[in-house]
């Protein structure tokens, strides 16, 4: 990779999560809320996962999952995001895990969960979406965060796909070959081919691009969440790792 100046990285940064934890700490107060809810909205898995292999109930575990980004904005907790630049999924985890060892914090997240006006999260399908990932006998709450946020990241870039290819007129594409963008089993093609109407060996030629470009995506879903895009290779290699395990 060609070494960037001082304004090619600025263009970069602005561009990741951490303007958008930058703009959730700023005192506008609607940017702020809209900048953290785009993070709630990406992000609130791993930290749910987080919480209930720490030993709260699906209840408990949802209170403070909202909570935890309440509180974040509500005491100007991503402030120190400003020194704490890197690897996203480091500092969200930090935080989290500050969150939790504090009993005021977490009294306030109960009452932030239950009372006051909240940040709007999908958490209705929350012990839903944590049940395929619960942890083995020995996985450790750090490690099933890791690999939720490697699996978020992956519902993001298919999600981005699909969205890409139906503006693109392929919504039937995307429907019959997203299955197998991430499969280690080797398609149907003839299959595939005639529920498309289309030859085989087009099938091929179009699942192959696809899945090019659904690497491509995922590779940019990984970037957005550095600070420095000469770590996004080894940060997508590290997660690729992950979602294996």
């Amino acid at each position: 990779m060609t070494e960037e100046g001082p304004a090619a990285r600025r263009n970069w940064f602005s561009t990741t999560q951490w303007s958008v934890v930058l703009a959730a700490g700023s005192e506008g107060e609607v940017e702020s809320r809209d900048a953290l809810a785009t993070l709630c909205r990406t992000y609130w898995p791993p930290i749910y996962s987080y919480i209930r292999c720490r030993g709260h109930d699906a209840e408990t575990a949802r209170d403070l999952t909202q909570g935890f980004f309440a509180a974040l904005l509500e005491r100007r907790g991503l402030e120190s995001a400003r020194q704490e630049r890197g690897r996203f999924r480091s500092f969200l985890l930090a935080c989290v895990r500050n969150f939790l060892a504090d009993e005021r914090d977490r009294a306030t997240a109960l009452k932030l969960g239950r009372g006051q006006p909240s940040i709007s999260l999908d958490l209705d399908e929350a012990e839903t979406s944590y049940a395929p990932y619960q942890p083995a006998s020995r996985e450790t709450p750090e490690s099933l965060f890791e690999r939720r946020w490697a699996l978020t990241l992956l519902d993001e870039a298919m999600r981005e796909l699909e969205t890409e290819m139906a503006r693109a007129g392929n919504a039937a594409r995307f429907r019959v070959f997203g299955p197998y963008l991430v499969s280690d089993t080797d398609p149907p093609h003839a299959d595939l081919a005639r529920e498309l109407g289309i030859t085989e060996a087009a099938a091929r030629v179009a699942l192959h691009r696809m899945r090019q470009r659904f690497g491509a995506v995922l590779r940019e879903q990984v970037a957005r969440t550095l600070d420095d895009p000469a770590r996004t290779d080894d940060e997508l290699r590290y997660l690729i790792g992950l979602m294996g395990s």
